[in-house]
């Protein structure tokens, strides 16, 4: 059911210096950015820079999550098989689009997400996320 790589999120320490690594030395495109975030871009992939005051203190409790693609016609079948099979939830879904948050038997935050990063800047640009700008 799942289609493939949606997005990558990473928590940061510090977002000036990662959006510099990620545009300056990997070659990313700066898309969005915000108080907390930045969303960026290299071919396919859609790569989330979050903020994350918890990220130096512990690194197992934060927002660093790996995401893949699914249809939406097949979310709620996908989305109740898993937690038929106990698998843990770790977050609630608070974006635009479907999202499950689910572990992996070693702990790796995953989702299943519907949407793209498109439809994600589409909504922001309705509903912006506090200090955002976008880069078109």
């Amino acid at each position: 059911m799942l289609t493939g790589f949606n997005h990558l999120t990473l928590a940061v320490c510090s977002l000036p210096r990662s959006i510099a690594f990620y545009e300056e030395t990997l070659g990313f495109k700066l898309s969005a950015r915000w108080k907390t975030g930045a969303y960026l871009s290299l071919g396919d992939l859609w790569l989330c820079l979050s903020s994350d005051s918890v990220r130096a203190e512990d690194m197992q409790r934060n927002y660093t999550h790996y995401a893949f693609s699914i249809d939406q016609k097949n979310f709620a079948e996908f989305s109740q098989r898993l937690r038929e099979l106990n698998v843990p939830l770790w977050r609630q879904d608070k974006s635009e689009g479907d999202s499950l948050y689910f572990l992996d038997p070693d702990g790796h935050q995953l989702e299943a997400h519907v949407g793209d990063l498109k439809s994600r800047l589409a909504t922001c640009r309705s509903h912006p996320y506090s200090e955002m700008e976008f880069f078109d």
